[in-house]
C-alpha cells in the first residue's frame, strides 16, 4: 500500500522554525518526483518545492531564502525546513509524490508541477497543519 506520512507540524511564532518530514512507503520514494505543497481555506493548493534526485530543488517566490527541502534515500524520507516563518506561512502542508525519476531531473518539469500541483501529483500526504501567530 502506498502511502505519505508526514509528520513535525505544529503551532510556531512569526519568526520561529519549523522542519516538516514525510515518510515514503512502498516504491513510491524511489519511482517517483517528490515535493511540498501547501494549501489555506479557500485557496487553490501551491506549490512550495519540489526535489530531483540531484538536488536541483526549485522553490516558490514567497519561499526562497527561508525554505529548504533535503531528502534522506536511506530513510526514504522528504524534509521541509522552514525558517522566519510569517502569519502567511499559515497552511495545510502536504507531501506529494509524482511523475517519474526521469522525468524529475528535468527542472523545466519541477517547476510545472511546481506550478500546478495537481498536474502531476499521484500521491499526496493527509496534509500537516502549520499555524504561524503573528
Amino acid at each position: 500500500q502506498v502511502q505519505l506520512v508526514e509528520s513535525g507540524g505544529d503551532s510556531v511564532p512569526a519568526g520561529g522554525s519549523l522542519r516538516l518530514s514525510c515518510a515514503a512507503s512502498g516504491d513510491i520514494y524511489d519511482n517517483h518526483c517528490m515535493g511540498w505543497f501547501r494549501q489555506t481555506p479557500g485557496k487553490e493548493r501551491e506549490g512550495v518545492a519540489v526535489i530531483a534526485r540531484d538536488g536541483g530543488a526549485p522553490f516558490a517566490n514567497y519561499v526562497t531564502g527561508r525554505f529548504a527541502i533535503s531528502p534522506d534515500n536511506t530513510k526514504s524520507t522528504l524534509y521541509l525546513q522552514m525558517r522566519n516563518l510569517t502569519a502567511e506561512d499559515t497552511a495545510s502542508y502536504y507531501c506529494a509524490a509524482g511523475g517519474t525519476v526521469y522525468a524529475c531531473s528535468s527542472a523545466s518539469w519541477r517547476r510545472r508541477w511546481l506550478a500546478v500541483p495537481g498536474n502531476a501529483a499521484a500521491y499526496w500526504g493527509p496534509g500537516l497543519p502549520v499555524p504561524v501567530s503573528s
